[in-house]
């Protein structure tokens, strides 16, 4: 049961990159996921999800810039990110959240950094 970050690296501010997270062992299919970031000395955030219905919702500091997105038949979720800032560097983690209906527990991936220089 895992979850597994792809696609960081380093990026110019106004460039583009897109992440990915891989799913397995989990049921995926009925599961919501979220994108958080961690910058350094500051909290991990969450500023990304999508439903188990693709329904998307994004925090102000991404909206219009970032774009999440799910390809259930590949087990496999996306983050878009355009137009970049340097305060978009973190390292940035994929996560199925719990499901108390289901009984499922929350299932972090172990990061991808992403780092925007100005």
């Amino acid at each position: 049961v895992q979850l597994m970050e792809s696609g960081g690296g380093l990026l110019q501010a106004a460039g583009s990159l897109r992440t990915s997270c891989a799913a397995s062992g989990i049921n995926f299919n009925i599961r919501h996921i979220g994108w958080y970031r961690q910058a350094p000395g500051k909290q991990r955030e969450l500023f990304a999800d999508i439903t188990s219905a693709g329904t998307t919702n994004y925090a102000d500091s991404v909206k219009g810039r970032f774009t999440i997105s799910r390809e259930n038949a590949k087990n496999m979720v996306y983050l878009q990110l355009n137009s970049v800032k340097p305060e978009d560097t973190a390292v940035y983690y994929c996560n199925a959240e719990k499901s108390p209906f289901y009984g499922l527990p929350s299932i972090w991936g172990q990061g991808t950094q992403v780092t925007v220089s100005s």
